[in-house]
């Protein structure tokens, strides 16, 4: 058997075939992604962790910034996730549910009778926005706020 097959649930199957290992599931084991050599040693092993913690704190906050800055706020966040999960179990649970409920997500909104009731959502928003729009305009008119009068 191979080493990694063991490791991250996969099973050798078929007749004696030495080379042909299939996965029972898509998704990888749950565990620390860290080097052999990094794991046989615990003080070091403690180390990487601390490392890896503080360099994914570090991207999750520059991306909570990116919420009210520019930048790509949510992509930044997830990066930072996607590297504590190189370590950590909790963030391997939290970044599998978040794919799998963005895939859900996803395969919902291509389906047509979602679509059309979207696409009816948002005309109907910008109908009732402009009507709005409309009625301020036709009670006070377009004034600039820099002529303003206080």
């Amino acid at each position: 058997m191979i080493y990694g097959a063991h490791c991250s649930g996969e099973r050798s199957r078929g007749s004696g075939s030495v080379g042909r290992v299939e996965t029972e599931s898509k998704e990888r084991a749950l565990g620390s992604r860290a080097p052999r050599f990094i794991r046989s040693s615990r003080a070091l092993h403690l180390s990487w962790q601390v490392g890896v913690f503080f360099v994914g704190l570090a991207v999750v906050i520059a991306g909570v910034l990116m919420l009210v800055f520019p930048g790509p706020g949510w992509l930044v966040i997830f990066a930072g996730l996607a590297i504590w999960a190189t370590e950590f179990v909790w963030a391997q649970i939290v970044l599998r549910w978040t794919r799998r409920k963005v895939s859900e997500a996803a395969k919902r909104a291509l389906d047509p009778k979602v679509r059309r009731r979207n696409m009816l959502i948002t005309a109907l928003g910008m109908v009732i926005a402009a009507s709005l729009l409309g009625v301020y305009l036709a009670l006070y008119g377009v004034v600039m706020p820099w002529e303003l009068k206080g």
